[in-house]
């Protein structure tokens, strides 16, 4: 059990890691766990590096679950996701890995992420992924994200 003051980022100053590490990932205790409800996380401003090129890689992740003992602290979420700032992988194994990490923490229900990379050399790339059926009494609201015209 989870309790706000065993919190390493909460609270605290952090500093911005050099990798994704999901040691960093922290979770609390859901609080409507006899409920099945949705969250969103979104970060339209993810960013990571080419493996290759060492250039720039953006892109707008939206990642759904349904918990199911607990949630992810937002603070060390995004903590987390500041670790792909500078490490190099494709677009695959950033959105995919992104997703494991958030499943080996809280074992939700349900999950699923879309990974809206940003063109680079006129192709956008985009990574769907779901861990089964969407559950059919689960409101979830659509993704509203522009399809390729410069994703803006």
């Amino acid at each position: 059990m989870t309790k706000q003051n065993q919190l390493n980022a909460l609270g605290n100053k952090s500093n911005i890691p050099n990798y994704p590490d999901k040691n960093i990932l922290e979770k609390v205790n859901n609080p409507k766990k006899d409920i099945d409800y949705s969250i969103r996380l979104t970060c339209p401003e993810f960013t990571s590096i080419c493996p290759v090129t060492s250039q720039p890689d953006f892109a707008y992740i939206i990642l759904d679950y349904m918990p199911n003992k607990y949630i992810v602290e937002s603070k060390s979420f995004k903590l987390y996701l500041l670790g792909y700032r500078n490490h190099g992988a494709f677009h695959e194994d950033c959105t995919i890995s992104l997703a494991q990490d958030i499943i080996d923490l809280l074992s939700p229900k349900w999950l699923r992420i879309a990974g809206y990379w940003y063109p680079r050399g006129g192709i956008p790339i985009d990574i769907f992924w779901q861990t089964g059926d969407k559950p059919q009494h689960l409101f979830l609201p659509d993704h509203d994200v522009p399809n390729y015209r410069g994703r803006g």
